[in-house]
């Protein structure tokens, strides 16, 4: 796991300016790899790599970047872990193309430098090509390689997104790397916001690709290869895996076995990609929440391994978003060597300060603070950390599923008025009043029904009451501002896979729908930013078995009545689950990562927010409509509302500007 930057092109420079600036990119990825650093250069060429490293496999100098290739013709800086690198090894060994170096007398193998899947992704380039070795290997990642021979340069990024990729033309410079922090280091860095972003920040919380923050750059798509030159500006990425073909053709050839058998595959398959994943030459743990995702993955690792596992989880004395004492008893029942710690509200606010430097560009997904706090408990004892993100997307997790196609059926069949008369009935009473209503009898519905913080939710799903289709029904699920060109001065929202029918993936029903949407959305945008820049903050890296792209395409060959059964989700990983963990450790209602931000926001942050929500430092600074904000700002303080996220989307873009 590492950090890079680079440029292709720009104003001319000599070897040692090259290097200063790419030292400067880089310097600004220190926490992504506190380990070494290296630059590279090809004056003639306009082009260079700069690399930060963070050791996890080959923690010699053989796995030091950015690295050529054997054959000299590719020079790579790449983030990340191949998962399957010694079969693809293997694979070059047998033939399967040029070999990288000269042969071992004896051996019939190749001349390997190093240990490092670095070296190996290199050897298949020389072997079979870029893209066609990406396409054969398992791993997470994102890396630039720049072709000697051909004069191109290639950005890649992984499957599902889990590593970040920028890149974008600065005048005559074209820049990329792994942050935007990288990008900001070189002078033709120009920083003009883009108010369209923004507007799709303060809708999802978080900046859907390919957009970025900044006017003229973009980040790369996942599952995605762009190649281009000084003669070729205006390439575009091209897709090697596609997650929306991947949801067609897992439903056009679904999985024809029974339930049970399907288990058994889904059991194998998350064996394998655990057992990968946990290759590593440093210490290596897992994340435990004590739900579905996590202890299934700590299950299958501990299953796999001759020593107790070291997990992690973090607890809050807050009633309704502590789930520590859950995550301890599975700890137990495994024999972890677990490490528990219990966050006080001021911890968490002293992470606060530190957000806009740690993501960077604005980011309001308030679980980043917890998120940030177990990756930093875990960084104390090891490495690397997997974790459980993924299950929710695949196998029907998220309670919007159940409740969105509960929703949408009876909202189907009333007119439109009546919906309007139930939602300002909802709306009359607070969350907290409806959760002092309602939360007394919630032990004792069906766990498909039961909910925690109702009142929050009773909320949300009356302001989708009045959607016409199912997809506005969803967009508006997953808005927070549900017209935010109204909120961001100037601005309008750009086109995205929400609005955008020809980008979607296409389903057989509503909820795969959702969860396909999930997928190819706020799973790259919002989840897994929100843990590669937690984690990398503090050098740790995380894996996420659930998105070996082996396992997402079962998942989609699975009929939906496999994953969501009796209005439960998730029916196949909780099936693999209990053959390590006794169910009643595991089912309850589900509970998100989060912290109390809305009674924060009235208490200890009130000043803080007060300051950076202030009418006259709005209207100074021109991004939002001062009243729109004010208005929400007053009626969370009364207690009448809970505006927690529309309003975290804000004070998490004005905290970040205020960086700039």
């Amino acid at each position: 796991m590492c950090g890079f930057g680079g440029f292709l092109g720009g104003v001319a420079f000599g070897e040692s300016e090259g290097k200063g600036m790419l030292s400067a990119m880089t310097s600004s990825l220190f926490h992504r790899g506190p380990d070494s650093s290296g630059e590279w250069v090809d004056v003639n060429a306009q082009i260079g790599f700069g690399h930060r490293r963070l050791s996890i496999v080959d923690l010699s100098p053989a796995g030091h970047q950015p690295m050529v290739s054997a054959g000299g013709r590719y020079v790579i800086a790449f983030n990340g872990e191949i998962y399957n690198h010694v079969e693809l090894r293997k694979a070059v060994e047998k033939g399967g193309g040029p070999h990288p170096g000269p042969l071992p007398e004896g051996e019939g193998g190749a001349a390997w430098r190093g240990h490092s899947d670095t070296e190996t992704l290199l050897a298949g380039f020389d072997a079979w090509g870029i893209e066609a070795t990406v396409r054969r290997a398992v791993g997470m990642f994102a890396f630039a390689v720049w072709d000697r021979q051909a004069r191109t340069l290639t950005l890649g990024r992984d499957r599902l997104g889990e590593k970040p990729l920028y890149y974008g033309w600065q005048g005559d410079a074209f820049l990329f790397g792994s942050e935007l922090k990288a990008l900001k280091a070189h002078p033709a860095f120009a920083a003009a916001v883009d108010r369209n972003a923004l507007a799709l920040l303060m809708r999802h919380n978080a900046i859907p690709a390919p957009y970025s923050i900044y006017q003229g750059i973009k980040k790369l798509l996942p599952g995605s290869l762009l190649t281009m030159s000084l003669q070729n500006r205006h390439a575009e990425p091209v897709r090697y895996w596609d997650a929306c073909q991947v949801v067609a053709g897992g439903l056009a050839q679904p999985f024809v076995g029974s339930p049970d058998e399907a288990v058994d595959a889904l059991d194998k398959l998350l064996r394998d990609a655990v057992a990968q994943q946990m290759m590593a030459d440093v210490p290596l743990g897992a994340f435990l929440s004590g739900g579905v995702d996590s202890s299934t993955v700590v299950a299958l690792m501990q299953a796999q391994s001759s020593r107790p596992v070291r997990t992690f989880s973090i607890g809050f004395h807050e009633a309704g978003y502590n789930e520590a004492e859950h995550a301890k008893a599975v700890a137990r029942h495994l024999g972890t060597d677990h490490t528990e710690l219990y966050v006080t509200a001021q911890q968490a606010m002293d992470v606060i300060p530190r957000l806009p430097s740690l993501y960077c560009e604005p980011f309001a997904d308030s679980s980043q603070i917890p998120t940030f706090l177990v990756s930093q408990m875990a960084r104390q004892h090891v490495t690397v950390s997997l974790s459980g993100d993924g299950g929710d997307e695949l196998f029907g997790g998220y309670n919007r599923y159940v409740l969105g196609q509960r929703l949408w059926g009876k909202l189907s069949r009333l007119p439109v008025g009546l919906r309007a008369a139930l939602a300002r009935g909802i709306h009359a009473l607070s969350p907290d009043a409806w959760n002092r209503l309602l939360g007394p009898i919630q032990p004792l519905l069906p766990m498909g029904l039961s909910q925690a913080n109702v009142g929050d939710k009773l909320h949300k799903g009356a302001a989708v009451m009045a959607a016409q289709t199912q997809a506005e029904l969803y967009r508006l699920l997953v808005s927070h501002w549900a017209e935010p060109e109204a909120l961001v001065l100037g601005s309008q929202e750009p086109p995205t896979v929400l609005t955008d029918p020809a980008l979607q993936p296409q389903a057989d029903n509503f909820v795969h729908q959702m969860m396909a949407l999930d997928t190819v959305t706020y799973l790259p945008d919002d989840i897994l930013t929100k843990v590669d820049r937690a984690a990398m903050g503090v050098s740790l890296e995380t894996r996420v078995p659930m998105l070996d792209h082996r396992v997402v395409e079962f998942a989609w060959q699975l009929p939906l009545d496999y994953k969501l059964r009796g209005g439960v989700g998730k029916w196949p990983l909780r099936q693999v689950l209990y053959k390590y963990v006794p169910r009643e450790l595991i089912e309850r209602p589900k509970m998100g990562f989060g912290i109390p931000i809305d009674s924060w926001l009235r208490g200890p942050l009130r000043d803080w927010a007060e300051d950076l929500l202030d009418e006259s430092r709005l209207r100074q600074e021109g991004y939002f409509n001062p009243q729109l904000v004010r208005q929400k700002w007053i009626e969370h303080l009364s207690g009448r509302r809970n505006w927690q996220y529309l309003l975290w989307n804000v004070l998490m873009f004005q905290a970040w500007l205020a960086e700039q």
